[in-house]
């Protein structure tokens, strides 16, 4: 049911955002600017959104026409909703294409760290069970079943699926044999029987994996302070850090590629082409205008500022935001005519960037005095925005009306929610948190769909990300010092090499269009890794 309301906000946001369009489109075309713009600011719909000349007036016009014509009939005007959607509105965009399905293998294994035993649910049930340590449940042929916490498993076990065999009803029958139980445990529950061990999984994906090629750092560069935080720019042309020294450094990637030439004929060449400075405590978060040579910055003197990096001899913000909070972390809607911030507030304050006015959400849920945001992130269309907070939880928030959609309370327990991102489909977030957990989670259902393990991170706002192609996930292992690749399908770490770093790197950022990734380090340093060829 709950999945059911989800998907219904999307579908309403999304017609609203294609009536928003039209109705922009046709007053533009109309030359009423001025009314153009004021629709466009209201509603966050793009200035210069295409759409035919007149369609709107045209579906009025069909509109009506049914109306009228379903009126005669004695059909309430209510289906006009159902006329939408046949002509297009209310449906989900096709989604950019993403590399991964993540759905293909459901979790490999439950480590069974906890008490716990499994309990059945037939296969016609529906709903959003938990199991164990509020995990959800897991989608099994023929039904569904979830651990809970009533039974004592050994430390350290793991229990996973093992084999299928009829159940004597011709229902699925599932059985759980772990060493640390003294007897298996079956369920019988409509398809199939599965026989669990802890050698095996949910599906066989041994040898599956894929290998992340090797890389290595081919530039080095450093500021006077901790390097905090870094951001490439949507096109992968440039990328930016930012310090504890309050400098902002932007690089330009073909000149790093220049200097990594081994007979390069053209002299020196400084990779780092702007630096910025303008704050006055140190740089939290950075992000790149969509469609502008605009870079912004969040810092904990509680100010957003723009930087224009056309100009080569500009050094101080030419706009600034004055906020109440820390401002811990910022994004741009795509459109480019709006930002996010995320702060010490519990909900991210949303900005106009033509006016400065600050929107607040007017339907947050209640969050603690520990909500504080560590990350926002826009999806790829603006449709949807998470956050990750200082609380453990993972929220999702209409990008129209700035309505919590969907609230992952503890989605990394008591510990701090450190960062979330949308894969490219807008289907998944990634998030990552102090518990050493990095987490798959599916958008329309709130279910855990994938965990990666085997790296620690407790003392920094460390980040889990995607590579270019969604293929792998990259993060920190503070106490080896280490950079851990998982396989983004099977969730099998697949290589972990030496950071390079003095102390553990705080930040790691991969590049949206090549396989290149930043690391930023407590040592001062910034890292540029790239594949070795």
């Amino acid at each position: 049911m709950e999945g059911n309301n989800l998907e219904k906000i999307l579908q309403e946001g999304n017609l609203f955002r294609q009536l928003n369009c039209l109705i922009v489109a046709h007053l533009r075309h109309h030359n009423l600017t001025q009314a153009a713009r004021a629709v466009a600011s209201a509603t966050m719909t793009p200035l210069d959104v295409e759409a035919p000349p007149n369609k709107l007036l045209e579906l009025v016009a069909k509109g009506l026409a049914v109306e009228k014509d379903e009126t005669l009939r004695g059909v309430p005007s209510s289906t006009l909703f159902d006329l939408g959607t046949a002509l297009g509105y209310g449906l989900n965009p096709d989604p950019r294409v993403s590399s991964v399905d993540f759905r293909q293998y459901p979790l490999a294994k439950f480590p069974c760290f906890f008490p716990c035993t499994v309990t059945p649910l037939l296969a016609s049930a529906r709903g959003a069970h938990k199991g164990w340590d509020g995990l959800p449940d897991e989608d099994w042929p023929g039904g569904r079943a979830y651990l809970r916490r009533r039974q004592m498993a050994g430390p350290g076990h793991q229990a996973s699926i093992k084999g299928v065999r009829k159940g004597r009803y011709g229902d699925t029958a599932l059985t759980i044999t772990n060493p640390g139980l003294t007897d298996e445990h079956t369920l019988e529950d409509g398809g199939g029987t599965w026989n669990i061990d802890k050698d095996s999984a949910v599906q066989d994906t041994k040898g599956s994996s894929k290998s992340f090629p090797k890389h290595e750092t081919r530039h080095l560069s450093e500021h006077k302070n901790i390097a905090r935080c870094a951001r490439f720019s949507p096109d992968g042309r440039f990328v930016a850090t930012g310090s504890a020294d309050t400098s902002i450094k932007l690089f330009e990637i073909s000149k790093i590629k220049q200097m990594m030439l081994p007979d390069s004929k053209e002299g020196p060449v400084r990779p780092v082409i702007r630096t910025f400075y303008d704050h006055v405590q140190p740089i939290n978060d950075l992000d790149f205008h969509p469609q502008s040579t605009v870079l912004i910055s969040g810092a904990k003197d509680n100010t957003i500022k723009f930087f224009d990096f056309s100009k080569a001899t500009a050094k101080r913000a030419f706009r600034v935001i004055q906020d109440t909070h820390n401002v811990r972390s910022v994004s741009f809607h795509p459109s480019g005519d709006f930002l996010l911030a995320g702060t010490d507030h519990p909900i991210a304050h949303l900005y106009d960037v033509n006016t400065f006015q600050c929107y607040l959400s007017a339907n947050s849920p209640e969050i603690g005095v520990n909500g504080a945001i560590n990350q926002v992130r826009y999806s790829s269309t603006g449709g949807m925005y998470v956050t990750a907070s200082k609380d453990g939880a993972i929220r999702l928030w209409d990008g129209v009306s700035a309505s919590c959609v969907r609230a992952i309370a503890g989605a990394h327990r008591t510990a701090e929610a450190t960062s979330a991102c949308f894969t490219k489909d807008q289907r998944f977030v990634l998030s990552c948190g102090k518990d050493s957990a990095v987490k798959l989670w599916e958008i329309g259902t709130g279910r855990l769909v994938k965990q990666y393990l085997g790296a620690t991170h407790t003392q920094l706002r460390c980040q889990a990300v995607f590579n270019d192609t969604e293929e792998f996930v990259l993060s920190i292992d503070e106490p080896s010092n280490e950079i851990v690749i998982w396989d983004a399908l099977t969730a099998d770490k697949v290589a972990k090499w030496p950071s390079n770093h003095i102390g553990v790197p705080r930040w790691i950022e991969h590049s949206p269009t090549e396989a290149a990734f930043i690391s930023c380090g407590t040592d001062r340093s910034v890292r540029f890794w790239k594949e070795n060829l």
